[in-house]
């Protein structure tokens, strides 16, 4: 049985399905107890008490491997971190828990729910040394915010699309509407201009949106570095379709519209937010 790696570290830390017991040494998922040799669940403690954040491979020397240790660093390290991943079914080409940081180090990137309670009880903890510092630990790294529920972030990543797919949809079931609208306020050439946009960009829209939707349902570990290729073509597409409230002008009035499209304006770049949230990309 692994022993903590020290009395002061003691705490009971949880992530997803998963739950450290530092005091006892044993990680747990589901409330079964998971085997994990002595070196990987204390790099794991490492990992989990400095969520969010860079632990370099020299680090890791410091605080696991002392310096009368004559081993092979590197190979024992590598090892760990793999028992690591076995024992979480975590990937390194498609990170859920520990990402890999070429020539830097590792970082626990899922949210660790337990951090604020063992900085209160344990302020001396070694990696942090203050309950400042372990505040910082449980941010987002690159946003300096909170680690939320990465399912809350999901989900409303995925009611998003949900409202573009309906914007499209119905604009597209409406075009008669779309076309007796834009022709009492525009002249004939934006009227055609109007219809043939709502045509092109709702078709595009509507294979997009049901990708982006199943890669949230289906977890794509890649979606952050995809969507960031993506936005280019998400910001063009929401822009446009942020002036879709004029269509009603008659029904909401001007006031609205103008109040609508505002807020639309914004939501390709909460969009990038909370995919950058859910889904971290390697430095």
């Amino acid at each position: 049985m692994p022993t903590p790696p020290s009395s002061s570290e003691s705490g009971l830390l949880r992530f997803g399905v998963f739950e450290v017991d530092l005091s006892a040494g044993e990680l747990r998922k589901n409330g079964a107890r998971l085997r994990l040799q002595e070196q990987p669940f204390q790099v794991l403690a490492v990992l989990l008490e400095n969520a969010g954040r860079v632990v370099t491979r020299d680090d890791l020397r410091q605080k696991i491997w002392p310096a009368d240790t004559f081993v092979d660093f590197d190979h024992s390290l590598n090892t760990a971190v793999n028992k690591v991943r076995e024992a979480l079914g975590d990937s390194a080409s498609s990170p859920r828990f520990v990402e890999t940081l070429a020539r830097r180090g590792y970082r626990f990137i899922a949210p660790v729910n337990g951090l604020e309670t063992l900085a209160t009880k344990f302020p001396n903890a070694a990696g942090n040394g203050s309950a400042a510092a372990r505040a910082e630990s449980a941010l987002l790294a690159d946003l300096h915010v909170p680690a939320p529920h990465r399912g809350l972030v999901r989900a409303l990543f995925a009611l998003i699309q949900v409202m573009y797919l309906a914007f499209y949809v119905n604009a597209l079931h409406h075009l008669n509407d779309v076309d007796r609208v834009a022709t009492g306020s525009l002249p004939e050439w934006g009227t055609r201009l109007t219809v043939i946009a709502v045509l092109v960009t709702g078709a595009a829209g509507i294979p997009l949106r049901f990708y982006l939707m199943s890669a949230v349902a289906f977890d794509f570990r890649k979606l952050g570095e995809t969507f960031q290729r993506l936005f280019p073509v998400v910001l063009v597409l929401d822009q446009l379709w942020a002036i879709a409230p004029f269509l009603l002008l008659t029904q909401i009035g001007i006031g609205l519209a103008f109040a609508a499209t505002a807020a639309l304006l914004y939501v390709p770049f909460s969009e990038r937010t909370l995919v950058r949230m859910a889904y971290p990309i390697s430095n």
